[in-house]
């Protein structure tokens, strides 16, 4: 694995110099970053939606529970459909957006870790989960801006952080292919 990677250091250090890149424009431009999060942020409750509803029609094919699982995956699909409708509207009402999401998944989340009680005695980790989604949502509600805010400066500096580990990366494995 160490010569493939030396033989293509020059994509790590692509990677390193485009994370790096995109952290500094996070930082210094955290509109453009927030639309990118927008357009995520979309994706990731689709396909959460899509996996919670396939995993809902196994739930049937098994006779278990499945409601819960079928319920957050049409709550994670219609607030994808949301923030792709208009990504402006969207964008200024983003945090709010995940707020209500995490809330309501994590409802159900505590509802399914109850049902999963009877067959997974000592689970309390898909209860915690939705404890937590439902801690994220009140706060992102009780202060939005500073959420917003907070999120993409965290993600810059997550990117420059990683950009500069990869560039070191990068560079050390050129002197390795030489």
């Amino acid at each position: 694995m160490l010569h493939a990677l030396a033989r293509n250091w020059w994509a790590i250090l692509l990677r390193g110099i485009a994370a790096l890149v995109f952290g500094l424009c996070a930082l210094f431009w955290p509109g453009a970053a927030g639309i990118a999060l927008v357009i995520l942020f979309g994706a990731y409750a689709l396909v959460d939606g899509i996996f919670a509803l396939v995993a809902a029609v196994r739930a049937v094919e098994s006779h278990e529970r499945w409601m819960a699982l079928a319920l957050e995956g049409v709550v994670g699909i219609a607030i994808a459909a949301v923030t792709y409708f208009d990504l402006r509207l969207t964008a200024s009402a983003l945090f709010l957006t995940i707020a209500a999401w995490a809330v309501l998944t994590g409802i159900l989340e505590i509802v399914a870790a109850i049902q999963l009680r009877k067959v997974l005695p000592n689970d309390w980790l898909l209860l915690l989960g939705g404890i937590a989604s439902i801690v994220f949502g009140a706060l992102m509600v009780a202060f939005p801006l500073a959420g917003a805010v907070t999120v993409i400066y965290l993600i810059g500096a997550y990117a420059i952080v990683f950009g500069v580990v990869l560039i070191g990366f990068g560079l050390r494995l050129r002197q390795h292919a030489h």
